[in-house]
C-alpha cells in the first residue's frame, strides 16, 4: 500500500510514542512525576497534545463519552485521622523528631480541610470536568451546532459522580445556553454505567482467589526504617505501630494533589518507596477491574452492557434519531474494564504475575481522577462512510483495528470489532 506524506508522519509519530512508553519504566515515570505514585488518585493531567485534523470533508457530528468522577478526598475521614492520631500519640510520648513535629503540624492543617469530606468530590474535581467540557465544546464546535439534537447526560447514583456530571453540563450551558441537555442520576442508569455480574461479585469477594494472591504480593514487605527514622526518634517510646506509619502517611500524601492545600508530603519518600507503595495499589486494581486472567474475565463481562450502550447510541446518532452527544459518568471500576474491552492502547495487556503488572499496565495511565474515554464520530456530505476517533483522557489513541487513515477508523470496522467483543 502506498501512503502519502501525512500518513507517513502519523505512522512515525505513533511508532516513536510507542517506543518511548515501552522504554520508560513505572519507576522512571514516578521519579519524573511523584504524583503518579497515587495511582487512581493521580490528578487529571490536562492534555497538551495537538489533535490530528480530520480527513478532508469530514465533520464531527456525534460524541460518545464515559468519564470518571473528578478529584476527590480519600474514601473516609479515618484515612486521614489514622495518620494524624499516630503522630499525635508519638508526639505526646516525646518520640517525634523535629521533622516529625513539622509533619504533625502539616497534618493538623490538612485535617482542617479533609474533616467531614471523606468520599466527597473536591473542588478540583468540579474544575476538571468543567475544563473537559469546555475543551470538548471548543474542539468539536460542529457537534454542538445541531439545533434539532440534544445532549443526554447520565450518572451513577454516587454524589461525587452526580456533581461531576452537573459541573460538566453546567459549563456546556454557560458556553451555549440554547443547548438542550437532559441529565439524570437515577438507579436505572446503574444497569449499564456501573453494572456488575453476580460472578464478578463472587470473584471479587473470594479470598481464596485473586485477593489471596494480591495479599501475598502486598505482604512481600517494603522497608520502612529509613522513612520512619525521619519522624520517630525512639520507636520504643512512640506507643504506635511504627511499621504502619509509612503506609498511613503515603495514603494522605498521594491525595494532597487533589485537595486545595499546597502542602506536599511526597518529598518524605524516596522514588523507590513511592514506587513500591504504588505497586501494591496497581496490583489491586488490575485483577479487580482490569483484563487480568486472575478475575476469570468477570470484569470484562460486567462491562459488556456499557459497550453495547456505546454501539446502540452510535447507531441511533448515525440514523439521525439520537443525541448530538451521549455523556456518561461513573467510576474507575468502569473506566478500567471499558478501556480493556475496547482494547485501547496500553490498557488491555494480559499478565498473570503480579510482580510484572507494572511493566505492561499502570492504573495512573488508565484511570486517573477525571479519566474519560471519548469516541468522536465524523461524516462527509454525500458519503455513507462514518469515521470515528478514540480519545483516552483527551489524547488520541488506537485500537487493534486496521485503518488507512489513523487515528481515524471506519465505524463499520469498529462496530464489527466491538460486536465480536460482546460475543466473546
Amino acid at each position: 500500500m502506498i501512503i502519502n506524506k501525512r500518513q507517513f508522519l502519523i505512522l512515525i509519530s505513533a511508532l516513536l510514542l510507542s517506543v518511548s512508553m515501552m522504554a520508560q519504566t513505572a519507576l522512571d515515570e514516578i521519579r519524573e512525576c511523584p504524583e503518579k505514585s497515587g495511582g487512581v488518585y493521580y490528578a487529571y493531567p490536562v492534555p497538551t497534545q495537538r489533535l490530528t485534523p480530520a480527513p478532508k470533508g469530514y465533520k464531527p457530528f456525534y460524541i460518545s463519552h464515559y468519564g470518571r468522577h473528578g478529584s476527590r478526598y480519600l474514601l473516609s475521614d479515618n484515612d486521614y485521622k489514622r495518620a494524624l492520631d499516630a503522630l499525635r500519640t508519638a508526639n505526646d510520648n516525646g518520640a517525634l523528631t523535629e521533622k516529625g513535629r513539622d509533619v504533625l503540624s502539616k497534618m493538623e492543617i490538612i485535617w482542617q480541610e479533609a474533616q467531614y469530606h471523606g468520599d466527597q468530590l473536591a473542588p478540583l474535581g468540579r474544575r476538571q470536568h468543567r475544563g473537559i467540557a469546555e475543551r470538548m465544546y471548543r474542539n468539536y464546535p460542529e457537534v454542538f451546532k445541531q439545533k434539532d439534537r440534544k445532549i443526554t447526560a447520565r450518572s451513577t447514583t454516587s454524589m461525587r459522580v452526580t456533581i461531576s456530571m452537573i459541573a460538566f453540563v453546567e459549563r456546556l450551558h454557560e458556553l451555549n445556553a440554547k443547548l438542550n441537555i437532559d441529565w439524570d442520576n437515577s438507579s436505572e442508569n446503574m444497569q449499564y454505567l456501573n453494572y456488575h455480574t453476580q460472578e464478578y461479585n463472587r470473584v471479587k469477594n473470594d479470598f481464596n482467589g485473586w485477593r489471596r494472591v494480591q495479599s501475598q504480593f502486598g505482604a512481600r514487605g517494603i522497608p520502612s526504617e529509613r522513612f520512619t527514622a525521619q519522624l520517630i526518634s525512639d520507636p520504643s517510646k512512640a506507643g504506635i505501630n511504627v511499621g504502619g506509619l509509612m503506609g498511613q502517611i503515603y495514603n494522605v500524601a498521594v491525595d494532597l494533589q487533589n485537595m486545595e492545600t499546597d502542602i506536599n508530603l511526597l518529598d518524605l519518600f524516596t522514588p523507590e518507596e513511592l514506587y513500591e507503595q504504588w505497586r501494591n495499589e496497581n496490583a489491586w486494581f488490575y485483577p479487580c477491574d482490569g483484563p487480568s486472567p486472575l478475575n476469570q474475565g468477570s470484569a470484562i463481562e460486567s462491562c459488556k452492557p456499557l459497550l453495547k450502550h456505546f454501539v446502540d447510541k452510535a447507531e441511533d446518532a448515525i440514523a439521525g434519531r439520537g443525541d448530538m452527544a451521549t455523556l456518561r459518568f461513573g467510576h474507575d471500576g468502569n473506566v478500567i474494564p471499558l478501556a480493556a474491552i475496547m482494547h485501547l492502547k496500553n490498557c488491555d495487556a494480559v499478565e498473570e504475575d503480579l510482580h510484572k503488572i507494572d511493566q505492561v499496565w499502570r492504573d495512573y495511565f488508565v484511570s486517573p481522577m477525571g479519566a474519560n474515554i471519548q469516541l468522536i464520530f465524523y461524516r462527509k456530505k454525500g458519503n455513507d462512510d462514518i469515521l470515528v476517533k478514540f480519545l483516552h483522557n483527551e489524547r488520541e489513541t488506537s485500537i487493534p483495528v486496521s485503518t488507512d487513515m489513523a487515528p481515524y477508523y471506519h465505524w463499520k470496522d469498529v462496530k464489527a470489532f466491538f460486536e465480536k467483543q460482546l460475543e466473546n
